[in-house]
């Protein structure tokens, strides 16, 4: 998916934002995006838009040699998901069909975007929570999601934020868990989920974790690891969390759902549907 002039926006807040976490000084702030926006002039923007992001905030770690801008704010959203799944986890177990609201709450969990909000509040989330436990999908996207989870021998999960992969948890547990392996990132980005989050979560106590080698918001493939490829080659079934995913695998022939919640209004054009929309959607293999 390329990139359009109603990306820019967004890149210069998260320069903003970024710029904020690793300085308080003003003229250090100013630098840094004026940097940014210097290097934004000739940016390509046939490229996706986690592809631009990712050169945008090598630039700033690299001038302001701070690898990990954004770590106490994933801490932070970390302990905030796992207090509120100790509630949560309990709605899955009682319901009268575990992964559809596991997989709610996942999608209620992607709220928890830095790159594509400022900053989210507590009760913001209790409150997407709240209203994604009782809205529909669209008619059988549950059932074919369920079908394809149970046939698929290997299953690739590609983690999005940190606090998410909380949630994504809860959705896990509901798979063959001896058939899901879980992606994180390679290196920090925005508050992307990286290994350090996925203990923070648990996960390696209950599948196989990996991380794909690229510091993208995204899953570009060319800029990730061998070994990550091989899986992603391997796996007959893909479940991709997030805008960042969709953004970078919309194009990709293989067997993907994505399940995100749609915050960009380019998202939205591109999937035909509203901001704020919970979406399930499978994209078929061409061959």
């Amino acid at each position: 998916m390329r990139s359009f002039v109603e990306c820019i926006p967004c890149f210069v807040r998260q320069a903003v934002d970024t710029a904020k976490l690793v300085s308080d000084d003003e003229k250090v702030q100013e630098k840094l995006v004026c940097a940014v926006l210097a290097l934004m002039a000739d940016l390509d923007m046939s490229q996706s838009p986690p592809a631009l992001a990712q050169r945008i905030h090598q630039l700033i770690r690299k001038l302001t040699d701070n690898n990990d801008p954004y770590r106490q704010l994933k801490w932070r959203y970390n302990q905030l998901a796992i207090n509120l799944c100790k509630e949560f986890s309990q709605a899955v177990r009682t319901s009268k069909d575990p992964l559809k609201t596991a997989v709610r709450l996942a999608i209620a969990g992607n709220i928890i975007d830095l790159g594509a909000k400022s900053s989210i509040e507590e009760s913001e989330i209790e409150n997407v929570i709240e209203d994604c436990l009782s809205v529909e999908f669209e008619s059988g996207a549950i059932e074919e999601f369920r079908d394809a989870i149970n046939n698929a021998q290997r299953i690739l999960y590609l983690a999005d934020n940190a606090g998410e992969i909380v949630f994504d948890r809860l959705l896990i547990e509901q798979m063959p868990v001896g058939k899901v392996t879980v992606a994180v990132k390679g290196a920090p980005i925005i508050n992307d989920a990286t290994m350090e989050d996925a203990k923070a979560a648990d996960l390696g106590k209950i599948v196989k974790v990996i991380d794909n080698g690229s510091d993208a918001p995204g899953t570009i493939l060319e800029s990730c690891s061998d070994i990550f490829r091989e899986y992603f080659d391997k796996a007959d079934l893909i479940v991709a969390k997030g805008q960042g995913n969709y953004e970078t695998l919309n194009d990709v022939d293989k067997n993907i759902f994505f399940i995100l919640k749609v915050k960009c209004p380019i998202v939205a054009r591109d999937l035909d549907c509203a901001i704020g929309e919970m979406i399930v959607k499978r994209k078929q293999t061409i061959s």
